[in-house]
């Protein structure tokens, strides 16, 4: 490859790298597994016959797509084996203009990744590429080796379990859902029992990934009662202990959330919620530091 080929092989595929970024976290629910996708899917193309190629973007999806495929199931061995509940690496500040959404399509709160844990791994091809990006259902079928009606079919399947694992009743907009996280934050810092039951829901849950590597709870803890205790007490000793953090309000994988800094500059915590009716229904607190790595 001439030096001529090579930059101009280079310039298409930066061109494209926030797009497959995108498709590639939202497939493996995993800021450093779609690094390693992308890594892959960059020598990929450098051996190409690219004067064969009509269309990049459609050529590199289709690449991305059979790279996440391929290790999907391997990462569900892993997960499986995963010490506690595993949940998706977070993503933070993630812009929300519509420029960047027509780049990094529909937003995925870690509720709905961790909903999609629970979709084979074709379901989960064809509901992000379709549902998520705009793909239609010939190309979806081509990167999955499938007919374009098998496709439409895996899509409206996955859409349907994600329905049926999701959130109850209708989300709050983006305002409702701020307000009802700064409350919960404001509780939550003063040890406010009362005003934290205020805005969980009765039967919320709260889920935490430490990874075995740092301390968090290793089942889901369930109950508005118990999930206020729970908070109330992390909070007392993260907050008010001999060397305090802070806590701020910010975009969690586009969604009102929490980051924890133990330090300035240093992220030792991210929390996402489903928010419905007013009331937080979900918690994802993701704590693991390997996770949190793409964050500092």
């Amino acid at each position: 490859m001439s030096d001529a080929e090579r930059t101009a092989a280079v310039d298409v595929f930066e061109s494209h790298r926030r797009y497959l970024g995108s498709v590639a976290y939202r497939l493996m629910g995993s800021v450093s597994d779609a690094e390693d996708v992308l890594q892959e899917a960059w020598l990929r193309w450098q051996g190409a016959d690219r004067s064969a190629v009509s269309d990049a973007r459609a050529f590199l999806t289709t690449v991305v797509t059979r790279l996440c495929y391929d290790a999907l199931g391997s990462a569900r061995s892993r997960r499986e084996a995963y010490y506690g509940e595993w949940l998706p690496e977070p993503l933070v500040d993630d812009a929300d203009s519509p420029a960047a959404r027509a780049e990094t399509g529909e937003s995925v709160s870690l509720a709905m990744l961790a909903v999609m844990e629970q979709l084979t791994p074709a379901e989960r091809v064809a509901f992000v590429l379709h549902d998520l990006f705009a793909v239609g259902f010939d190309e979806v079928g081509a990167a999955l080796e499938r007919s374009s009606q098998a496709a439409r079919q895996l899509a409206s399947r996955a859409r349907r379990r994600v329905r049926d694992g999701g959130h109850r009743g209708e989300p709050l907009d983006p305002a409702e859902h701020r307000q009802v996280v700064s409350a919960f934050a404001a509780a939550a810092s003063r040890g406010d029992l009362g005003g934290l039951l205020a805005v969980l829901d009765p039967d919320v849950v709260w889920h935490s990934d430490g990874g075995g590597v740092v301390s968090a709870g290793v089942r889901p803890v369930l109950g508005a009662d118990r999930v206020a205790r729970l908070v109330a007490g992390l909070l007392a000793r993260e907050l008010r202990g001999t060397a305090p953090g802070t806590i701020g309000l910010g975009l969690v994988n586009g969604e009102p959330g929490l980051i924890w800094y133990p330090s300035p500059g240093v992220v030792g915590g991210v929390v996402g919620f489903a928010v419905v009716g007013g009331r937080i229904t979900e918690a994802y607190a993701v704590v693991n530091p390997e996770k949190l790595r793409h964050l500092v």
